[in-house]
């Protein structure tokens, strides 16, 4: 009787296409999102960008991106604002937000999770943690949409 071994790799049919997600980047200093943007470029997925918070709740409502990358410290809105719009908006609440901070603070972290966001990086941003991070969490963020499909959900 034939045993059959278990896969070594996951085969192309369960691996996650990482070019249909969408990345949204918010940061306020423009060397900041530059830098952030060259990081993320080995990604296959689509970047769009933001300088403030409120460019940002505009670029939500018209991109829909699956993950929002965040600066915290940002003039008219702030970055927990922004995560808590997101959050709160049924349309919008399963956006993965990943807050970019200098803050290190452990209420600056209470007040991130109160707010609602799914991860931190800190700056300066490490390459591999960011795109290690964003890879991750934006594969469950496309798998879920995808479950949500399959099962005749309305994907958010």
């Amino acid at each position: 009787m034939a045993t059959s071994q278990p896969p070594t790799e996951m085969s192309p049919a369960h691996e996650v296409d990482l070019s249909e997600g969408k990345v949204l980047i918010v940061d306020d200093n423009p060397q900041n999102l530059e830098l952030i943007q060259a990081y993320m470029e080995s990604l296959p997925c689509k970047i769009v960008l933001a300088q403030d918070g409120a460019e940002a709740m505009t670029r939500i409502e018209a991109e829909r991106p699956d993950l929002v990358l965040l600066d915290v410290m940002m003039p008219r809105v702030s970055g927990f604002d922004v995560c808590k719009r997101i959050k709160q908006n049924p349309a919008t609440r399963d956006t993965i937000v990943i807050m970019v901070t200098a803050l290190h603070e452990l209420g600056d972290m209470e007040r991130a999770v109160e707010s609602g966001c799914d991860d931190f990086v800190s700056k300066p941003v490490n390459k591999v943690e960011l795109l290690a991070r964003v890879r991750g969490l934006l594969s469950l963020r496309l798998l879920k949409r995808r479950m949500s499909s399959l099962l005749g959900k309305r994907p958010d």
